[in-house]
């Protein structure tokens, strides 16, 4: 009864259209759309945190058989959360938010347009050093959490996408 209802569970898992995003490997549809991507310049320190962390994730450089250019506007803020009764702030919480948009280069129209973002919270020290140095170490793990969200979403386009002729 048992390998006669794991038979029927494989059975069922088989015809259920599920596949591998990145089938293929290197030379797959999904991985040959983003290594055709590039990646148009971001303002700001959080921008280049941001450009760098979406070509590693790309395998983009600055490729001349580019077929795409992913745009990236960037929001980064931090607000105070916890007050003391001196009125010192306790905690921050930063938030990085970014509208990316994937622009056919072929014929300039813009395919995909979306947003994506995390945020992080920050321990404010009796070090201002110290509370400098987490504000920027959460903002390059917030770029790494956001240009994941990107390539992902991209790679679901991708993968929607007929390859070209």
């Amino acid at each position: 009864m048992k390998a006669l209802l794991l038979l029927a569970g494989a059975l069922a898992l088989s015809g259920c259209g599920l596949r591998p995003l990145y089938g293929g490997g290197a030379a797959g549809p999904v991985q040959s759309v983003l290594a055709s991507i590039q990646v148009a310049p971001i303002e700001g320190q959080s921008g280049w945190l941001m450009s760098n962390a979406l070509r590693d994730r790309l395998n983009a450089g600055e490729n001349a058989a580019a077929r795409y250019r992913l745009e990236v506007r960037l929001d980064d803020r931090i607000a105070g959360l916890g007050v003391r009764r001196d009125d010192s702030v306790t905690r921050e919480r930063l938030t990085l938010r970014a509208r990316y948009q994937l622009v056919d280069l072929n014929n300039g129209t813009v395919v995909l347009d979306a947003t994506a973002g995390s945020d992080a919270g920050i321990d404010v020290v009796g070090s201002e050093y110290a509370t400098i140095a987490a504000e920027r170490t959460a903002l390059e793990r917030l770029s790494g959490i956001v240009a994941d969200q990107i390539v992902g979403r991209v790679a679901r386009y991708a993968n929607a996408t007929p390859a070209p002729q």
